[in-house]
């Protein structure tokens, strides 16, 4: 029995060594070490030996058991290294190699002026508001001093969206300003930038969607010289200085007096071209002093406050600032085009 046991202790030793495989290295401690493995068959003959030898023959045996253990513990760290140093090298990385190049996108030319335009006004301390793009007559045409009959309201001008025409895309960003009159006491500085939906045809300065830039000021002894010395300092701090502009006088219906906006022509220097039609000048928006008839409707007393309002459209002040000279560049989504920007 001694040497069954001291070749059980040879084959297992000689089989651990040789194996590569953690499943063949499990077969090895089922076949030895297992509760029908070899060794256990050796214990289980004990009972045929004398008393004196059992204990000597039982201490040989787990010795033997020992020896086995630890030569397959030993050997799973083994594997487990080899395995190891077989993953990283499968999976390792030159990092010396150049990287796949990701095309890095970067703000809309609109995003770039809009943003530009947001951080001017307020750093003169307006504030910025927004309302809903499908708007109630209420607020687009009533409290705007727009009543039914007016020529803004003809179908042509908006997209209704029901049939007694309550409903529609907005035609202006105005909404937002009767909006916060009606809910805010003044004093009152704000910007109301977003989408708008007119019926215009589609050309080089028009489009049946745009956005809108407009501003409010209402508060006591708020003159036409505060709306000029605005709009002059915005567009300076965006043209830059030296930048000419021309007020004319016009009608708006919810503003007393009017007047229109115009900046020299950015294509021919004020000679007259195609973009702005001859003329030197490109109107970029309209003005004035909100109307007394506003401000009561929207619960504000005339006869203590005025202000007045802007309303500009941001295509325009984008093609003005980067020299683009027609307006359905800016929506054709032209990778050419953007990626001058």
């Amino acid at each position: 029995m001694r040497e069954k046991l001291e070749q059980i202790k040879k084959e297992a030793l000689d089989a651990v060594k040789n194996v590569s495989l953690e499943a063949e290295l499990d077969a090895l401690r089922v076949k030895y070490l297992g509760k029908k493995g070899e060794i256990t068959a050796i214990l289980k003959q004990m009972g045929s030996l004398s008393a004196e030898e059992r204990p000597v023959i039982g201490q040989l045996a787990n010795g033997v058991r020992e020896n086995i253990e630890k030569a397959i513990s030993e050997k799973v760290k083994v594997i487990a290294e080899k395995a190891l140093e077989a993953r990283l090298e499968s999976e390792k990385i030159d990092v010396t190699i150049p990287g796949t190049p990701i095309n890095v996108g970067h703000k809309h030319p609109m995003s770039i002026v809009l943003d530009e335009a947001k951080d001017i006004f307020v750093g003169m301390g307006f504030s910025i508001a927004e309302g809903p793009e499908v708007e109630l007559t209420k607020y687009d045409f009533d409290m705007m001093n727009i009543p039914e009959g007016h020529t803004v309201r003809e179908w042509q001008d908006t997209f209704y969206i029901t049939e007694d025409e309550r409903v529609h895309l907005r035609c202006q960003t105005s909404p937002v300003q009767a909006r916060v009159m009606e809910s805010q006491k003044p004093p009152i500085r704000i910007i109301s930038p977003g989408r708008v939906y007119r019926k215009d045809e589609v050309d080089a300065t028009h489009s049946p969607m745009f956005h809108q830039i407009e501003g409010l000021v209402v508060d006591k002894g708020i003159t036409m010289a505060d709306l000029k010395g605005t709009l002059n300092a915005f567009f300076e701090k965006l043209y830059g200085e030296g930048t000419k502009t021309r007020f004319r006088p016009h009608h708006f219906p919810f503003t007393e007096p009017s007047c229109e906006v115009d900046v020299q022509c950015f294509m021919c220097g004020g000679t007259g071209c195609r973009t702005c039609k001859g003329e030197g000048w490109i109107e970029l928006l309209g003005a004035g002093m909100v109307h007394p008839k506003v401000l009561a409707v929207c619960g504000i007393d005339p006869d203590v406050y005025s202000g007045f309002a802007f309303g500009m459209g941001l295509e325009r002040l984008t093609m003005l600032r980067f020299g683009i000279d027609d307006m359905r560049l800016i929506f054709e989504n032209d990778v050419r085009f953007l990626n001058q920007f």
